[in-house]
């Protein structure tokens, strides 16, 4: 189908012969290759004739014929010598490097396995340990660095040391052994695959398993999966049949039995394998799908479990799915680097420009080392201690920060980074929403109840099963009467009283719950089956489903009076408000699937032997399959605009004669090889005709605190938003709309789920013609579109406002975070509360976790934790803000103080003949650096432009950031000029002033230049702090008391010459007033340039601090 569309608007046919002929026309040679990459097995090689972006060097000539979507840039490739020079060395080394680290580093090919049971030793290869590694280091990555990096080093050292100690505690965790000798307790790191391991409730699954008994007595047992999923709900797991029906746990070393278990791969949610049981006449074989696993870091919520190991360690799926930690720099340290770069240049060209002014007279390469080292100042290597002691203390504030309480800095190394952000990657349930569903309408087509008139509904119930209890006792006594007398109730009220009990019983049988009933504590030894201990009363029952809208349904029906009391595989049994048990015969269960969105049940009710067929699902399912109605989709729309999730119930009334001839079609549909599911889906179709609709039912999924509120300032600030979940398409688009996250004037367009390439394209092209709207799409098909288009869907979902990605792996949404950062280079942010989302938070520039009810994976994993999604407004705009600005000012400033004293140096060297003579003893210099300036320079991380509350009201100051105009070349240069200016003049204001005693030159240059650094620190600060001006005094008292005690430094040259600095003279009139004259030609005129600047060019902020 795809191959007959043409793209539009094709300008010229000659275009299209030109490119026939170029992918024909490629005989042997390189052009031969070309069109295999776009061949596949079930894809039309004529796809080449419409593609999307033309990234070979042929199609480079028809610019004109294509204008469907942004093409990719490809710049010819330089030969030769030109080649080699202009990057083509590094490349070379690049590749060699790679090569070796390949060999090095060779990765074990992953191959099937067969497992016997509780034999280690006889596996035919070697396995993986099963332990836990989330360190990023080794010792020897410890062994470069020197002593300014020290800071650095010993703070990571701290990081990684605590890293060690969370994964020692994990691997620590003792587990039963099964052997043949009875139990053995194993560490978590010593499991093996084909051990025999117990698992106990509430206890964490160490490795991948499959599940071959249980102290259940169903067989089956369920696993809270939310660090593997991100989905709180629990899943019910299934016992091989095999080996559950053993008499007794020993049975299972006197069997003879394999597994065979498919290579280990990413999928989640997927497993194919068999087990085999020989010592049987015939052997057994039973097929073992996705409910006969355990994974590891899933939790056993039920029951005691006994597994067979098939996966252990880096072989497990959560491991898989979880990215390696890398390590992340902050872009601030990045631009930083460029400059220091640019510093560095600098410095050697100023000192090849004085050796050459020389003349290179004797031995100039000695002197080109000098001036190397007097010029070295230039260079700011106290800049990286600064910054790190810096970071700490943006860390202190944040974490002391009163209005958000609970927030942890794991990574100290990038505060900025909240900064700058561009894209925000955020999780679904439990991050923007509490995973806590509640029923909130029912709609029966002619009446809706909402919170308000739930007892109304109670009362309904309450009478229809009196009546039918009276109706049933009076025919037992022949005492017709009183049906008489009701009689003249009207009958309205009658028939919505009957309908209102009709819906609630669908609800209430229509489901995958079951209730649970936690042991009674205090009851201890190990007992092959626990129901004994059990305790039925209403306070002790849980309810677990796969989902949570069928918990909270089930819990509305209780709350209305029909409680559901038990459920095993074949019957359940409800509980009337007049107390009698209705005991209901399971014949079958459809469960839900994603493409059906919808299931059913068939059941018989035991007391009548009625059988009802009862169906429930999403609208867009249901619609076509109940009778004909004018309410459904108009009162679907007003719910979901309410941010309702709603479900269709209906309900269709079975023959005995006519279930089993259902029941024989379909148990032939499931024993066919072939098209088992389409065959299936087929028969099952035969029943949903005209089927009564009861009801329609809505549920909130309860949104965390302020997030709507959140949404709106980050969207403000000029952050786009992306929504990643594993859950539905529907309840993502459902929570997108309810928390804002897409607008109300938006239009969602929904990508059709692709297969192909061809699909692919032609869906591209329809999301391309849209304009400003939102784009929601599932993980196959955003798989599909990244296997052969990424570039294109990347380019167009970023100018979208709002994306939303549904049913996600959690290495898709790592992929997609990489994706952003190499196609945009924007800054990235990922937020999540679960274990499925640590790759996501991994993988961007800047991780937040939050503690939730997930537990504490993602919260340890992450750069920075904090307790409720709303603390990141807080955290972005206030002190991302500042931090970034604080650092910008912090570490240009830093520069200034080092190219100051190098322009000092260079004008005294240039007056005295192009000499290589210090112009400050040792101990000046390294004064100037640390005592004399350094509180004033570090008091800059205390420095803010507007205040926290402003920067919350108006979140549009954050957008400025984003261009990083704090730190730019433009901010550097202005900086390098006035260090040049300021440089020369306290330089030329010394030599002019000095008298008869040369020694007087450093004294009145030094003092000027402490006393500049210290105004031009003034200057520089927007908001002062008490603290700001205690440095500003302790520095000059500093300086003031080492003029006094430490005179003999303030000599030229060496200390031998004799020339000694007169006490005196430092006290006298004249040094004070021409200190004060250079140091004021230094420094007015910057400080009327300020003032000047914001009179007529003033920034954002100050028209709102005024």
């Amino acid at each position: 189908m795809a191959d007959q569309i043409p793209l539009y608007p094709v300008r010229s046919a000659t275009a299209g012969r030109k490119r026939a002929a170029y992918y024909s026309a490629a005989g042997p040679g390189p052009g031969a290759e070309r069109p295999s990459r776009y061949q596949l097995e079930d894809e039309s090689v004529h796809l080449d004739e419409m593609p999307l972006m033309m990234s070979e060097e042929g199609f480079e000539n028809d610019e004109s014929d294509y204008h469907t979507l942004p093409r990719a840039r490809t710049s010819q490739r330089r030969r030769g010598l030109e080649w080699f020079v202009c990057g083509g060395w590094k490349f070379l080394c690049t590749s060699c490097c790679d090569w070796l680290i390949n060999i090095c580093q060779r990765k074990r090919e992953l191959k099937p396995r067969t497992v016997w049971l509780g034999c280690p030793e006889k596996c035919e290869e070697k396995h993986p340990r099963n332990s836990i590694k989330n360190q990023k280091y080794n010792v020897f990555t410890f062994i470069p660095g020197g002593f300014v990096l020290a800071v650095t080093i010993t703070r990571e050292a701290i990081d990684e040391f605590r890293r060690f100690q969370r994964d020692k505690e994990v691997n620590s965790q003792l587990y039963s052994k099964l052997t043949v000798r009875g139990k053995v307790q194993v560490k978590s790191s010593d499991i093996q695959v084909g051990d025999l391991i117990i698992v106990e409730k509430n206890q964490r699954i160490p490795s991948d398993m499959i599940f071959l008994r249980t102290s259940e007595k169903a067989g089956s047992c369920f696993v809270r999966t939310d660090q593997l999923d991100g989905e709180t709900d629990w899943k019910l797991k299934v016992a091989v049949s095999c080996t559950q029906r053993l008499p007794a746990l020993g049975d299972l070393f006197s069997i003879n039995a394999y597994v065979y278990a498919q290579k280990p791969q990413l999928d989640i949610h997927s497993f194919e394998g068999t087990f085999t049981r020989e010592d049987s006449d015939p052997p057994i074989h039973e097929s073992l799908s996705i409910e006969n696993t355990l994974w590891a870091s899933t939790i056993v919520a039920s029951g005691t479990v006994i597994g067979v190991v098939i996966y252990t360690g880096k072989e497990t799926r959560s491991v898989m799915n979880t990215s390696n930690p890398k390590n992340k720099v902050g872009l601030l340290d990045l631009e930083l680097n460029q400059l220091t770069k640019a510093l560095f240049l600098a410095l050697v060209a100023l000192s090849v420009v004085m050796v050459t002014l020389q003349g290179f007279v004797g031995p100039w390469y000695r002197n080109l080392f000098r001036f190397l080292l007097l010029f070295s100042y230039i260079i700011p290597i106290s800049l990286r201690v600064n910054l790190d002691m810096g970071k700490a203390a943006y860390g202190w504030m944040i974490m002391k920060d009163e209005n958000i309480p609970g927030t942890v800095v794991r990574t100290s190394t990038i505060p900025e980074e909240l900064g700058r952000l561009v894209y925000l990657l955020t999780d679904k349930t439990g991050t923007l929403t509490q995973n806590e569903m509640v029923f909130k309408r029912l709609h029966l087509g002619t009446v809706s109840y909402g919170t308000d008139t739930m007892d109304e509904i109670q009362s309904h119930i309450m009478n229809s099963y009196s009546q039918m209890y009276s109706q049933a006792s009076g025919n037992n006594t022949s005492s017709t009467p009183p049906r008489k007398g009701q009689s003249s109730a009207p009958k309205v009220r009658k028939s919505v009283s009957s309908r209102v009990h009709e819906a609630v019983k669908a609800i209430a049988l229509c489901h995958n719950v079951t209730p649970v009933y936690e042991s009674r504590a205090g009851v201890t030894g190990e007992t092959e089956y626990a129901e004994v201990d059990q305790d039925f009363s209403d306070e002790n029952r849980t309810y677990q489903a796969s989902s949570p809208d069928e918990v909270a349904l089930v819990q509305w029906t209780e709350s209305v009076g029909l409680t559901l009391v038990s459920r095993d595989l074949t019957s359940m049994q409800l509980r009337t408000p007049g107390g009698q048990i209705l005991t209901y015969c399971i014949l079958q269960m459809f469960p839900f699937t994603s493409e059906s969105k919808r299931m059913g049940v068939i059941v018989r009710d035991e007391s009548t032997a009625e059988i009802t067929f009862y169906m429930k699902g999403a609208d867009v399912a249901m619609s076509t399959i109940v009778q004909y109605n004018d309410w459904l989709e108009e009162e679907c729309g007003n719910m979901a605009r309410e941010g309702l999730r709603t479900l269709v119930v209906a309900k269709r009334a079975l023959t005995e004669e006519q279930y089993q001839d259902f029941e024989s079609r379909y148990s032939q549909a499931k024993l066919s090889v072939h098209d088992r599911m389409l065959k299936v889906a087929a028969v099952v179709e035969s029943l949903e005709r005209e089927m009564e609709l009861l009801c329609l039912t809505g549920v909130e999924d309860q949104l965390q605190a302020d997030v709507r509120p959140t949404l709106e300032m980050l969207r403000n600030a000029g952050i786009k938003i992306w929504m990643l979940t594993g859950d539905k398409l529907e309840t993502a688009t459902c929570i997108a709309k309810s928390s804002h996250l897409v607008s109300r004037t938006q239009d969602i367009h929904t990508f059709r789920p692709v297969t192909s390439r061809g699909e692919a394209h032609l869906e591209l092209n329809a999301f391309r013609r849209k304009h400003d709207c939102a784009l929601v799409i599932s993980g196959d098909s955003l798989e599909v579109c990244l296997r052969y288009y990424e570039h294109e869907l990347a380019e167009l979902a970023c100018q979208c406002p709002a994306v939303v990605c549904c049913r996600c792996s959690p290495t898709q949404k790592a992929r997609i975070v990489k994706l952003l950062q190499q196609r945009t280079g924007k800054r990235t942010c990922a937020i999540g509360d679960g274990g499925n989302d640590v790759s996501m938070i991994q993988a961007a520039d800047c991780g937040i976790g939050i503690e939730g009810k997930e537990g504490k994976q993602a919260s340890l994993a992450a750069d920075f934790s904090i307790a409720q999604f709303r603390h990141i407004g807080r955290l972005l705009v206030v002190h991302g803000r500042s931090s970034y600005k604080r650092s910008a000012a912090l570490g240009q400033f830093v520069m200034h103080r080092g190219l100051i004293i190098s322009t000092m140096q260079a004008v005294f060297s240039s007056v005295f003949y192009f000499a290589s003579v210090p112009l400050y003893q040792g101990f000046l210099m390294v004064g100037y650096a640390t005592i004399y300036t350094m509180f004033p320079v570090f008091s800059l991380v205390l420095d803010q432009d507007v205040k926290p509350e402003m920067a919350m009201l108006y979140p549009e100051l954050y957008k400025d950031l984003t261009k990083g105009r704090s730190l730019c070349f433009k901010t550097f240069l202005i900086w390098v000029l006035i260090s040049i200016y300021q440089g020369g003049i306290l330089m030329y204001g010394a030599l002019l002033l000095f008298e008869s005693e040369f020694v007087h030159v450093v004294a009145i240059s030094f003092t000027a230049l402490i006393l500049t650094e210290l105004l031009m620190v003034a200057l520089t600060v927007r908001t002062w702090h008490w603290l700001m001006v205690v440095a500003e005094f302790l520095s000059l008292g500093c300086y003031v008391a080492s003029l006094a005690f430490l005179n003999e430094y303030f000599g030229i040259g060496r200390v031998s010459f004799g020339a000694f600095l007169d006490v005196a003279f430092i006290t006298t009139v004249p040094f004070m007033w021409k200190v004060s004259a250079i140091t004021v030609v230094s420094c007015l005129p910057l400080y009327v340039l300020k003032y000047l600047k914001r009179k007529l060019s003033p920034p954002s902020y100050s028209k709102l601090t005024s």
